[in-house]
């Protein structure tokens, strides 16, 4: 029987961006088998079952509740070229730590399957994610670290209106070793002055 097609949260002109069911996990793992070698090296370590299944299905039913719970958006990059069942993933972009209150802001993680890049992909998806963060969810600011040598995530972030804000030196744990970020942000924009 065929499952339900996942919820679209954002449409974009060549992309559905969707927040996967339990049983899109034959897709999600298949993008990320294909780009083991292209997302390994700058990705935190990986439990030993990541590249299963099962470890998928019970992250996708994470995911939902995450999102049912305000914590975290994780949405999945689906060519709007094949049906939203059977669409390849071809990349991911995420609001994490989501936090309200005086702050109303969230981190920002995105990666993109290496047979695609180079179209505006990935631009195209953090814009609409960004545009969704602003608009419905009532965000304020929302950061976006990267390795100081990953040029393709520092333009996307550029190209998208992120501005740079720092440097956080031994940020996070990748391959063993501790790795500086660069630190940028998104404002939400203001409405003009009456």
């Amino acid at each position: 029987m065929p499952s339900d097609p996942p919820p679209i949260l954002l449409t974009t002109e060549r992309l559905n961006l969707a927040l996967l069911p339990p049983d899109g996990a034959a897709r999600v793992l298949a993008y990320h088998e294909a780009n083991r070698d292209h997302l390994g090296p700058v990705s935190p370590a990986r439990p030993d079952n990541f590249f299963t299944i099962t470890w998928w299905r019970s992250r996708l039913a994470q995911d939902a509740e995450d999102w049912r719970r305000g914590l975290a958006l994780r949405l999945f990059m689906l060519s709007r070229e094949f049906p939203l069942t059977s669409a390849p993933v071809l990349g991911s972009v995420s609001l994490t730590d989501i936090r309200r209150g005086p702050l109303q802001s969230c981190e920002m993680g995105f990666g993109l399957d290496r047979r695609v890049q180079g179209h505006g992909l990935m631009s195209e998806a953090v814009s609409a994610v960004c545009d969704y963060a602003f608009g419905i969810m009532g965000l304020h600011r929302i950061h976006a670290n990267h390795l100081p040598e990953n040029h393709r995530s520092a333009a996307v972030l550029r190209r998208v209106g992120f501005s740079v804000e720092g440097l956080a030196r031994e940020l996070v744990l990748i391959d063993g070793r501790w790795r500086d970020h660069v630190l940028t942000a998104l404002l939400a924009p203001h409405p003009p002055a009456r």
